[in-house]
């Protein structure tokens, strides 16, 4: 049988557990994988790009586990009343390929981008940050806040987005957030003046320049995420070649991260090579950093180990019969009578 886990169950695993305890541990589960980088047989995603937006695969596995997720990218789905971002994934034993765990990973691909935006934050951004700019405040913006809030102590949120409901909509979510506070900025630079950390978290699928060199300071940590596909980006390059910049995975980044906008040779470092010591994160107090996250499939087999074990040891979802497991495993035919041998 393979567990399934729908949207409802594992809101109701985040609120059981507390959004930011499962965040944390969600960063841990991260935090390990990276540290085994080189166990995993890696690829960057698959992508089929059209007008509306993009539909991906993202494969990833060791020798143990394979996952897979499909997730799409259409900036313009909330019009119709849909996500921008909607996923679902894969678990699967690699010894007999059996898939043991079907999930949603619509809310899991927020929850594991904050996670991994922290961990990242947590090696390059200054020692003592407590101030934020969160620019974009769509459906990952919570959970940016609540893993920057809980793993670095984050205790000012400075919060900006072109369409004022959505503003609305994460001042109402978190204001009940003890030891955050929370303030509305009336521009882009009026939110990034002064803060620690900024956060671009936006949607449109263009070449953006959101954040511009005028608006860096000395010590900065940018967490640049919604740039995630070809012709979509959010920081003017003349940041970028001022910053030392860290990446999940760098052949996938070229592609669709913010150094797309660069040489193919401008020098970037890998997130793994930062958590397992082999190179530097932050080099000094008044250097800018940028992680220029695009989302790996690591983050995604991690969340998807991570769930599934929580499902089984707190038995949450349903069991599927997705594939058949038993009677003749060399009868498939024979399942197709099945039906008839019960009505007579």
């Amino acid at each position: 049988m393979t567990r399934f886990i729908d949207l409802p169950t594992l809101a109701a695993l985040v609120h059981d557990m507390g959004a930011a305890h499962f965040l944390c541990e969600l960063a841990d589960e991260i935090h390990t994988d990276f540290l085994r980088w080189n166990a995993f047989d890696k690829t960057a995603r698959t992508a089929s790009h059209s007008p509306h937006g993009v539909i991906e695969l993202m494969p990833v596995s060791d020798d143990t586990l394979y996952s897979f997720k499909y997730v799409n990218g259409h900036p313009g789905n909330p019009a119709c009343g849909l996500p921008t971002v909607m996923a679902f994934g894969v678990l699967a034993e690699v010894a007999t390929g059996l898939p043991l765990l079907l999930s949603e990973l619509t809310l899991a691909t927020a929850l594991r981008t904050a996670a991994t935006s922290a961990l990242a934050a947590q090696a390059l951004a200054r020692s003592g940050s407590r101030s934020m700019a969160l620019i974009g405040n769509g459906a990952q913006a919570e959970f940016q806040a609540l893993a920057f809030h809980a793993l670095l102590g984050i205790k000012e949120l400075r919060v900006f987005d072109t369409a004022p409901a959505a503003t609305d909509k994460l001042l109402r979510n978190l204001a009940r957030t003890p030891g955050l506070r929370l303030v509305r900025a009336a521009s882009v630079a009026d939110a990034v003046r002064g803060a620690d950390i900024v956060t671009t978290v936006t949607a449109a699928k263009r070449h953006a320049r959101v954040i511009t060199p005028d608006m860096l300071e000395p010590g900065m940590h940018l967490n640049a995420v919604g740039g995630d596909c070809p012709g979509k980006t959010e920081l003017h390059p003349d940041v970028l070649r001022q910053a030392r910049i860290v990446v999940e995975y760098a052949p996938q980044s070229r592609v669709e991260g913010e150094i797309q906008q660069l040489a193919g040779d401008h020098p970037v470092t890998e997130l793994w090579q930062v958590l397992s010591g082999q190179a530097s994160g932050r080099e000094h107090a008044g250097q800018v950093t940028v992680f220029d996250s695009v989302g790996f499939a690591l983050e995604d087999h991690a969340a998807l180990r991570f769930i599934h074990r929580q499902a089984l040891a707190r038995g949450l979802g349903a069991d599927l019969a997705l594939v058949p497991t038993d009677g003749d495993p060399r009868d498939l035919f024979g399942r197709t009578r099945s039906h008839l041998r019960r009505v007579v």
